[in-house]
């Protein structure tokens, strides 16, 4: 959590106008919001010492890695060792959903099946059960 008790969430994704609204969404949710465009984008925001509570990311059709890669890679990396990992993408498939849930994502969300504001719920109700969360 950043000083001033909002959780900090990097979203990722590569459509600038899905992006901008969940963006807003989450600001106006109260948390503290970065983006990125891609994988590469979200990596070099890490790596240069941003300490994200949760990771918001689409898993395809982003530029340099897709998003299972991306969260692979933070992970195995130990680059956001407390934060929470949720994959939000159209495609909800039962493989696709495995596959997040082999890389160790803490939540799946089906784009197509939650609104914005669903989202925003359901991230929050994620951060608040993990066992580490501040309350």
């Amino acid at each position: 959590m950043t000083e001033q008790g909002k959780p900090k969430i990097l979203i990722v994704d590569d459509d600038q106008y899905l992006l901008d609204m969940y963006v807003l969404k989450f600001k106006q949710a109260g948390f503290d919001v970065e983006a990125a465009t891609g994988s590469s984008d979200a990596l070099t925001k890490i790596k240069g010492g941003m300490v994200p509570d949760i990771i918001l990311s689409d898993v395809i059709m982003m530029p340099g890695m897709d998003g299972f890669e991306f969260i692979d890679t933070v992970k195995k990396s130990n680059l956001a060792p407390n934060a929470c990992y949720v994959i939000l993408s159209n495609m909800g498939q039962q493989s696709d959903i495995d596959r997040g849930q082999k890389i160790g994502i803490d939540g799946y969300i089906v784009k197509a099946s939650a609104t914005p504001s669903e989202v925003v719920a359901k991230v929050t109700e994620l951060i608040h059960s993990r066992p580490n969360a501040a309350q």
